[in-house]
């Protein structure tokens, strides 16, 4: 199905794993997380009972490095019946850290996009996660002056973007957001009415994937890099 962005005045930009590197720092955690409770399980029960865990604690903590470091806290608690000791928790917890204080390594083609869009664009980010963690991360990537519009969303569902638009008064056919997630970045949008570009990212997590079947029949474009974009405006 053909798209043409033609009407587009407003372009979104999702930030973890489009605008650098994050997923990465999330599979070496939880194989750290792995070593230190393998005395309690094997290394791929361990993987499960996380994810398991990460997904029922959604709701309460939402997403980002902290809510991550609480379930791989409860999945140590769990695993061990209560007898964990301090060492591992406190292992846990330098990982939590460790991951809040990496650089920011952007991928490649990032700042030149930004710098030839922002020109005729006006850009914003539409990310989620902890609010202070992605605050955080936006200052230290050097890529703050290119944005007109920073949202940092609890969830990326249709409603949510819906109400964002709305709120930014921006009518979805003038709206184009580039994202590495289908089930967050694109397929929100197609369906009420924006377009959307997809970037794969070489790491996807389980909670992000998508089947074939909830693709079909909409219409969006995907690239192997983010610098192919600018073969569109």
């Amino acid at each position: 199905m053909e798209v043409d962005y033609k009407n587009i005045q407003v372009i979104g930009f999702d930030a973890d794993d489009t605008l650098w590197v994050n997923e990465t720092y999330f599979r070496e955690a939880e194989a750290e997380v792995g070593l230190l409770l393998s005395h309690f399980e094997t290394p791929n029960k361990i993987d499960q009972e996380l994810f398991k865990i990460e997904i029922k604690n959604l709701p309460t903590y939402g997403y980002g490095v902290k809510g991550f470091v609480l379930s791989m806290i409860e999945l140590a608690l769990d695993l061990s019946n209560g007898t964990v000791s301090n060492t591992v928790i406190e292992k846990i917890l330098e990982l939590g850290k460790a991951m809040i204080n990496k650089p920011i390594e952007l991928l490649d083609g990032v700042e030149e996009v930004l710098k030839v869009l922002s020109k005729d664009y006006k850009l914003i980010v539409a990310t989620k996660g902890d609010l202070l963690d992605q605050e955080r991360k936006l200052e230290k990537s050097g890529l703050l002056k290119y944005f007109h519009h920073i949202e940092v969303l609890s969830e990326k569902k249709e409603d949510n973007y819906e109400q964002l638009l709305k709120r930014l008064d921006i009518e979805p056919e003038s709206f184009l957001m580039v994202g590495n997630s289908l089930k967050s970045d694109i397929l929100p949008l197609v369906k009420i009415g924006a377009q959307a570009i997809h970037v794969p990212f070489h790491t996807t997590w389980q909670h992000e994937r998508v089947t074939q079947k909830e693709t079909n029949g909409l219409a969006y474009k995907t690239v192997s890099s983010l610098t192919e974009i600018l073969n569109y405006f």
